[in-house]
């Protein structure tokens, strides 16, 4: 049996079999609060590495930086409409804002600074933790996996996005300073559970940016003890062809398929069909 980088040993998961029939989506929200973690990344790579398995993704880029957007290609300050004139038009068909991205099963929708707007206008709207969730009900059946790129913060988009997930996964960056907002972000995921959202749960807990250096175990074995049971096998490296994958606008499991972050994150997409996170 393979072991990962504690020991742990685990089954390999095998690569997912086709689907004969797509949807309903899983929506999941890539959440930390903060910045310089992986998540954009990881969120374009997940659903990269699914959308080559067959599974049909659509990625939301919930931050106004609109890295997500960039990453597969999408200039967003060109296209008509963004997540932001979906959020605040309510009789504005969705599939209007969704970007087909060059990409086979892989679609987008982007984000550009509008967004930055919405988290003031949403203080005055009617349900408006509920915003984003009534936006993606309408997309829901036609994907297998709804993935949200949340902004580093804990604000209103935020709560939307947690809102509108049945779970959330937390890439943390294997660095003492990423720890220690975890907790903030556990407590706020908490209170949507009890107050809004009593079925989002946490899928996972994704290490990021890892090399081979004491204080990067040492943390390792911190995020281990901290979320027992719910750390991902798969660990990411830390490499710069991830940064060249980005300018390309290509995950990295289409940029450079045999490269080792590519492999980790393949690995990551067959452990979440594996232990049934998405169909």
């Amino acid at each position: 049996m393979p072991t990962d980088l504690l020991g742990r040993e685990y089954e390999t998961f095998p690569a997912p079999k086709q689907l004969e029939q797509h949807g309903p989506a899983r929506i999941i929200a890539m959440c930390n609060q903060k910045g310089g973690v992986g998540k954009t990344t990881s969120s374009v790579n997940i659903a990269g590495a699914l959308s080559q398995y067959g599974r049909k993704v659509l990625l939301v880029d919930f931050d106004p930086q609109g890295a997500a957007t960039v990453a597969l290609g999408v200039n967003a300050n060109q296209v008509e409409n963004t997540i932001y004139t979906a959020l605040f038009n309510p009789h504005m068909d969705v599939h209007a804002v969704i970007q087909q991205t060059r990409f086979p099963n892989l679609d987008v929708i982007p984000a550009n600074i509008d967004l930055s707007a919405a988290e003031v206008q949403l203080v005055t709207e009617v349900g408006r933790e509920q915003v984003l969730a009534s936006v993606l009900r309408k997309v829901k059946d036609e994907y297998d996996l709804i993935l949200i790129d949340c902004q580093p913060s804990l604000g209103l988009l935020t709560v939307n996005a947690l809102t509108a997930a049945d779970g959330v996964i937390i890439p943390v960056a294997a660095e003492f300073f990423a720890l220690r907002g975890v907790a903030l972000l556990m407590d706020s995921i908490e209170k949507v559970k009890t107050r809004i959202n009593p079925d989002l749960e946490v899928y996972g807990v994704l290490v990021t940016m890892f090399t081979r250096t004491l204080h990067a175990d040492e943390v390792l074995q911190r995020i281990y003890e901290a979320f027992p049971g719910k750390v991902f096998h798969s660990v990411i490296s830390r490499s710069i062809k991830i940064a060249d994958a980005s300018v390309a606008a290509k995950p990295i499991s289409m940029y450079a398929p045999q490269h080792t972050t590519a492999k980790e994150y393949r690995e990551v997409a067959r452990e979440i069909v594996a232990n049934g996170i998405v169909a």
